[in-house]
């Protein structure tokens, strides 16, 4: 599988990484996901101090050792499990990172992390000091370099401004376009890798969407009604070509922005993993591909933190 630089760093990522979060607990089907994404060529694992309060750190420390020295592993530190871990709170400090990242090495069963992410973001935070708590334990050497996961357009400019973050990791997909009016042209220009999640728009970017549309909870997806995504998922597939599917299109079209260098994409199950591998491995998109989603889709924006 094709892998890209991060950042300035020298972490050469797949283009495809396996999102933990939904692996779940049980360890059996757990491992089954991580060794198919072994061998197929994925060699990013995103993870998060959050999820399942360590159990997932701790499952991918354990399926990782043996080929520790070939993957990147990448985890999250700024929530803070409330006593009785029925909530959590938000603690960007410096001393709460530096202790933070202990625990998730010994999950981890790792002496460094490829890539260490704030989990979050506000302009309220001692920015400064979460900067410093970073560049310490990287001139320490526990991390190999370090970025940020947010949505937030005013939170990412002041990292990209004044830190020496490789990565920032953030919701794109062709039914999410927020980031294409100012985020990723601003991250391109410094040199900043953009690592998209959602890319498969919670499934409903898939061949299963139909049935997706019928689960979904939400009364609309963004500012997409269920009555429009019915009548622009439909065009799409109308129009594609038979060498192509929607998810193999929602995945390229993420990737062909130049400042994309990974999609994060979860998988509960092996053969959910290979339909994803599968759709990644796709041709590039064509020009008249790329323009038609373009005209399809809404070039939405951030109505918040801008």
């Amino acid at each position: 599988m094709k892998k890209q630089r991060l950042g300035t760093s020298n972490l050469y990522v797949s283009e495809l990484a396996l999102g933990c979060m939904s692996l779940g607990k049980e360890e059996a089907l757990a491992r089954s996901i991580v060794e198919t994404a072994l061998e197929e060529g994925i060699n990013y694992f995103d993870t998060a101090d959050l999820y399942d309060f360590g159990v997932n750190e701790t499952l991918i420390g354990t399926f990782l050792k043996p080929v520790r020295e070939q993957v990147i592993i990448a985890t999250k530190v700024g929530n803070r499990w409330e006593q009785g871990k029925d909530g959590w709170t938000w603690d960007p400090s410096k001393a709460y990172i530096k202790e933070a990242v202990k625990d998730s090495l010994q999950r981890l069963q790792t002496e460094y992390i490829d890539l260490y992410q704030l989990h979050g973001g506000t302009l309220d935070d001692p920015t400064e000091e979460t900067i410093e708590a970073f560049e310490e334990l990287k001139k320490e050497g526990l991390i190999r370099a370090y970025g940020l996961s947010s949505i937030r357009p005013n939170v990412i400019r002041t990292f990209a401004d004044r830190s020496a973050i490789d990565s920032v990791m953030l919701q794109y997909s062709p039914l999410d376009r927020r980031p294409e009016e100012k985020v990723l042209p601003l991250l391109h220009e410094q040199g900043i890798s953009v690592v998209a999640r959602g890319p498969l728009a919670k499934g409903l970017l898939s061949t299963n969407w139909r049935k997706k549309l019928n689960q979904f909870q939400e009364k609309d997806f963004l500012n997409y009604s269920a009555a429009e995504l019915t009548e622009l998922l439909t065009e799409i597939e109308n129009k594609l070509s038979n060498s192509r599917t929607l998810n193999g299109l929602a995945l390229r079209y993420t990737l062909q922005h130049e400042a994309v260098a990974s999609v994060a994409a979860g998988a509960s199950s092996v053969s959910q993993l290979k339909e994803n591998i599968r759709a990644v491995k796709e041709p590039i998109l064509s020009e008249e591909e790329y323009g038609l989603i373009q005209q399809l889709t809404k070039a939405n924006q951030y109505e918040q933190h801008r």
